[in-house]
């Protein structure tokens, strides 16, 4: 009974499965077109909603240095996702890698995992999409009412509580826009996705150039606040709570990951695209915090569209970007959602695929090649999470998501190195274990100083996961049947 709970499936059965017409899905992906989708997911909240919200809060202008934190322990994970990314190029990302590795149970373990980290992602940056677009209209001239436009619950040092609106209806809305568009297939959302990119990075650099001449020191004085008597809140606990929290941001790469069935060479591509985007990213979101904590002071910045806030601060020495950097912004966090959409509903069908969920997840429309059930579930539940819940809950329930997630996929590098040393590797992860345990190690440390309530949340997560393994999942396993 308990070795058939961590039974593993063989690595050359899961290639098997990926060979071919792929179960419906197409192979139409790039090494551009990853760097696309990485770039896409990255570049979204983190920039244009976390970073205030993390400097105002935990880091003040020493968040640039938690990013280079995350990106350090980023970057250790990424080497250990390409080489499982070009040697099990399949859907269903750390899921799929696990059930090789480490067996069924924990398999299941980090593809429930995974499902709160792409459900609650897609939520949080809806969230911030609604705040943008708010924000824009008001701009214009344009207030919608407070019933439609806030969370229907809020989470304060004295529990739940109602706001007393009905609805986040923009954050629900565009959930549901994105949701008909990568119903229209891999090849469609891809394109839109480029797009967006070249949107949004256009805008981020223009308020990288234009924000560099209005910059104020002093504002960046003390460059790492005074600690205020609580661990998180400033001083260096703070930057490391602040490199945590800003760890969601970049959650892009491990998008990238699920998307390997659908890649035209994912052995040689799969590296290449990780590997790129996180560059890419890191040097963009150092550049962004540092501009933006130096035309605000920190302290102003939690707000839901912080760039925003700062340019307006400029007046009329920058009013014309504004308008702008709101629309990029919208574009950009319409391209996250859209990459992390598509994510969410491939982790549904690898786990559907193996018999742990039912199998309505796994059906794919044959024409499109989309998993369209698992789309339209992905889609309900993530606009339900987004009209419901405020951001901070969901962003630190993304966040540790995330940090388990990679920390797992570090390990199981060297337990695979050790288990199976002449699997075909096309990447290979350096310096291990040294690389993979350093990886870990950032992202555990990370994870300890998140608040004890994320991991209560995750706690009540992971218990109702394993209700629904022991109570379906394994008896309908078909690597047990």
């Amino acid at each position: 009974m308990i070795r058939q709970l961590f039974k593993r499936k063989n690595v050359a059965a899961i290639l098997d499965e990926s060979g071919g017409f792929n179960g419906g899905l197409h192979r139409t992906l790039s090494v551009g077109n990853l760097v696309a989708l990485g770039v896409g997911a990255i570049v979204g909240t983190g920039i244009f909603v976390i970073t205030g919200q993390a400097a105002a809060d935990y880091a003040g202008p020493a968040l640039t240095i938690s990013f280079l934190i995350s990106a350090l322990g980023c970057m250790l994970a990424g080497l250990c996702y390409a080489e499982f990314a070009a040697m099990i190029p399949v859907s269903g990302s750390v899921y799929s890698y696990s059930y090789a590795t480490v067996g069924e149970l924990l398999a299941w373990f980090i593809g429930w995992d995974l499902i709160l980290e792409y459900l609650f992602a897609c939520s949080t940056v809806s969230v911030g999409w609604s705040g943008y677009m708010q924000n824009l209209l008001l701009g214009w001239g344009i207030e919608l009412p407070y019933s439609i436009t806030a969370s229907t619950f809020e989470h304060t040092a004295e529990g739940w509580t109602l706001t007393g609106s009905i609805i986040n209806f923009p954050a629900v809305f565009i959930v549901g826009v994105v949701t008909a568009f990568l119903l229209g297939g891999i090849k469609q959302s891809s394109l839109a996705n480029n797009i967006i990119v070249v949107i949004k990075v256009s805008v981020i650099l223009l308020f990288i150039g234009f924000g560099l001449a209005h910059i104020d020191v002093s504002n960046w004085t003390p460059y790492v606040p005074q600690n205020t008597g609580e661990f998180g809140s400033y001083g260096w606990s703070g930057v490391l709570r602040g490199a945590a929290a800003v760890f969601f941001s970049f959650l892009g790469f491990d998008a990238i990951s699920t998307t390997a069935q659908e890649t035209r060479n994912p052995q040689r591509d799969m590296p290449r695209g990780i590997l790129i985007s996180l560059a890419v990213c890191t040097v963009l979101y150092v550049a962004v915090t540092a501009v933006l904590t130096g035309i605000a002071h920190y302290t102003e910045l939690h707000v839901d569209a912080p760039i925003a806030y700062a340019i307006d601060q400029l007046g009329g020495q920058l009013s014309w970007l504004s308008p702008l950097i709101k629309l990029g912004a919208i574009a950009g966090l319409s391209s996250v959602i859209l990459v992390m959409m598509l994510g969410q509903s491939r982790i549904y069908y690898a786990i559907a695929k193996d018999g742990l969920l039912p199998q309505v997840f796994s059906r794919v429309n044959r024409k499109r090649g989309v998993p369209q059930n698992a789309t339209i579930i992905a889609g309900i539940a993530t606009g339900l999470v987004a009209g419901l819940f405020p951001l901070h809950v969901l962003s630190e329930l993304v966040c540790i998501g995330t940090l388990m997630a990679f920390a797992i996929v570090c390990i199981s590098i060297i337990v695979l190195r050790k288990t199976q040393p002449d699997l075909k590797r096309p990447f290979r992860v350096p310096l291990v274990p040294l690389i993979p345990l350093l990886g870990a190690a950032i992202c555990l440390l990370q994870m300890v100083a998140l608040p004890w309530n994320t991991w209560l949340r995750l706690i009540g997560w992971t218990a109702l996961g394993f209700i629904i393994y022991f109570g379906y999942g394994m008896r309908h396993s078909k690597l047990r049947g």
